[in-house]
Order: C-alpha cells, then structure tokens, then sequence
C-alpha cells in the first residue's frame, strides 16, 4: 500500500503566485515610470483631451488622492493574497488563524518598507515612512474586514409566521 504524501500537501506554487505577481506589479509600480509627475502628466492630458480645461489645481488634489488610493488598494490587496498564501501553506481548515493573518500584515509591512526604502533611491521618487504606514494600515484593515467578512454569522433568522 502506498500513501500519497502529495495530497496532504499544499501546492505551494497555486498558493502564493498571486502575491508573488502582486509583489512584482508593485515593484514595477515603484520604478521612475510610475512617478508621480510621470502618472500626472498622462492622467492630465487623457483628461483634459475627454473633458477640456480642467482646473490644473484641483487636478493635482485629485491626483494626490488618486495615488493614495492606490496604495490602500495594492496593500490591502497584496495582504488579502499572502494571507491566501499563508493559509494555504499552514492551515488546513477553514477556520480562521490569526496567526496566519499576523504573518500576513508582517509580509505587508515589510513589502511596504522595502518599496518606500526602494524609491528613496530613485530620484523622481519619494520614499516616505508615512506612505509605510499607510500601506500598513491598508493592510490591517483589509485583514480585518476579510475577518469579520469571513466569520459565521450567529445570529439565527426569525422563524417566519
């Protein structure tokens, strides 16, 4: 009789691509080409070109916005998949881990250090310790709505008459 040790195991590989890809678009995204005057001026003309003048101050606001909305996305999302990876290398059950989410917000926090020490380098980036933190936190909010979304629902539904 022979066992199938390969069965029992995750596939590392299905488990953790998605980050991996994620970590790479997000390392492609800290080059000079994703600079904010870089995003700014092809924004700008793609507006201006679909809706005429546009007021070049309230743009820059908008653009600002933009590009921190972009960063609570990508690192929520990019904790949201190493959470799938950790679960799926560590966990094998549906049962939530906060071990496997600590793991998770860890790998988004040092992803978000390493990308802001990264574009310090660069110089038409900033690499800023508030941009960190706001990836940081992106992450944990991510991970506890991903918590709560996750969680069975005790309530019982009224018996209908």
């Amino acid at each position: 009789m022979t066992t199938d040790l390969t069965a029992s195991r995750p596939n590392l590989l299905r488990a953790w691509w998605p980050a991996l890809v994620w970590i790479g678009l997000i390392a492609f995204e800290s080059t000079d080409f994703f600079s904010a005057q870089h995003t700014g001026r092809m924004l700008y003309t793609a507006l201006t070109s679909l809706f005429g003048d546009i007021d070049f101050y309230k743009f820059l606001v908008f653009h600002h916005y933009l590009r921190k909305t972009g960063h609570v996305i990508g690192y929520g999302m990019l904790s949201l998949l190493l959470l799938r990876g950790w679960h799926s290398t560590l966990v094998h059950n549906d049962v939530w881990s906060w071990r496997v989410a600590l793991l998770a917000w860890l790998g988004t926090v040092l992803v978000a250090a390493m990308d802001e020490w990264h574009q310090s380098f660069i110089p038409s980036r900033t690499g800023t310790w508030r941009d960190a933190v706001l990836d940081s936190i992106a992450g944990l909010v991510f991970l506890l709505v991903a918590y709560f979304w996750s969680r069975p629902s005790d309530e019982v539904a009224p018996d209908d008459p």
